[in-house]
């Protein structure tokens, strides 16, 4: 064997790391809620604006589905967004009003949960980008976690003019990436469902 190896190493010919997914149960070291563990005083977790953040309160929920049209309960979901202003926080504290950037897990009932506030819209090459939250998907069988959008289906002016929704080419595909406002306990809820393969696949970006 270790010859082997040595050939290999003199020769120039390495073989390739084994690799392993992000998965099954990668919510345990990042929501320790959801792992019935204690949370930590800077844990980043679903609320991104407290209750004197500045701009409209919303929530913004969803599901994972796999090909066959089954919940992924192991997905963990990351979110980082601009805040009312249409600016970027430059570094996370969850003890400011407003974080942008949070991590809910679909462990429980199948959904992940943000407590948020709409974006404002943000500038890109001269054009602005219509209000959206960006999401990134990691889950078992995935090797390289998964990036989207969620726009909102009431900023219909804004996603029109949008630079990056509209470099989506079909019209069917565009809708993957639009939350749906539904009712909500108190304040907006936008429903956005994430499809990883099949009918009705969300879009993805390679960013």
């Amino acid at each position: 064997m270790y010859n082997q190896y040595k050939l290999q190493y003199e020769t120039g010919v390495l073989r390739e790391t084994a690799s392993q997914t992000a998965g099954p149960f990668v919510h345990i070291g990042l929501a320790l809620e959801i792992a019935g563990f204690e949370s930590r005083s800077d844990e980043i977790w679903q609320d991104l604006a407290k209750e004197n953040a500045e701009g409209e309160h919303i929530e913004l929920v969803g599901s994972v589905y796999d090909g066959n049209g089954d919940l992924v309960h192991d997905a963990l979901i990351e979110v980082w967004q601009a805040d009312s202003h249409g600016n970027y926080i430059a570094d996370f504290d969850n003890k400011k009003p407003f974080s942008g950037f949070g991590r809910s897990a679909c462990a429980m009932d199948g959904d992940f949960y943000f407590k948020t506030i709409k974006p404002g819209q943000v500038q890109f090459d001269g054009k602005l980008m219509a209000p959206h939250v960006n999401i990134a998907i990691f889950a078992r069988g995935i090797n390289l976690h998964l990036q989207t959008r969620a726009y909102f289906d009431d900023e219909q002016v804004a996603n029109e003019n949008c630079p990056i929704l509209n470099s989506v080419p079909s019209p069917v595909r565009r809708k993957t990436l639009v939350a749906v406002k539904e009712e909500g306990d108190a304040k907006p809820r936008y429903r956005f469902n994430i499809y990883l393969q099949g009918e009705g696949e969300t879009v993805f970006f390679d960013f």
